[in-house]
């Protein structure tokens, strides 16, 4: 066990291999590949897609960002050099494979439309809910890729500017993190109650 345990690829091909004996259970016992199967598989790889996203936001906003001041600074630059660029890289594409299942889950359920016009169209207060929350994903999702991310790469370097840029550059990094730090909590209120209350 701990040869699996000890790898992070391995680790995460054990949890596969599970999901895998868990669905041909499913299968064995009758259960059909119909359309609801297919929600499910895409809602479990949004959810998850989701956790990599949320979980890295929350990660910077709740541990990284508060504790870089008291990380000494010959020490900061494996955090800027090593481990913020990969976290990024994986909150990056969290956010896009969070946002394609989004879509594609609320299209193979029938409601794309109807939660992108925020249930205005047919009045169903689900729709309304699950279209804020995907709204509200969306704009998450741009500050990720279109703000967060550029201004990322100035700040650490990838991209050279002077300190002033830099500097300025960090902050906006931040200042639009803790954006989608406040919006993470509507947001997901909205997607559960949408599967729970309505």
């Amino acid at each position: 066990m701990a040869n699996i345990l000890t790898s992070l690829h391995k680790t995460v091909g054990a949890g596969i291999v599970l999901t895998l004996i868990f669905i041909l259970y499913y299968i064995s016992s009758g259960g059909s590949l119909d359309t609801g199967f297919w929600a499910l598989i895409l809602r479990y790889l949004h959810v998850l897609a989701g956790i990599m996203w949320i979980g890295l936001l929350w990660y910077f906003n709740f541990v990284q960002i508060p504790n870089m001041p008291k990380i000494p600074d010959e020490q900061k630059p494996a955090i800027g050099k090593v481990i913020a660029p990969a976290a990024l890289w994986w909150f990056r594409w969290g956010a896009m494979a969070t946002i394609v299942t989004g879509i594609l889950l609320a299209h193979v359920n029938g409601y794309l439309i109807e939660a992108i016009t925020l249930g205005l169209i047919d009045g169903v207060a689900k729709h309304s809910a699950i279209g804020i929350g995907m709204w509200l994903g969306t704009i998450m999702w741009f500050n990720v890729w279109f703000v967060i991310w550029p201004n990322q790469k100035r700040a650490l370097g990838i991209v050279e500017v002077d300190a002033d840029s830099k500097a300025a550059s960090a902050r906006t990094a931040m200042l639009f993190s803790r954006t989608n730090t406040l919006l993470s909590v509507p947001m997901l209120f909205a997607m559960a109650s949408a599967q729970n209350i309505w």
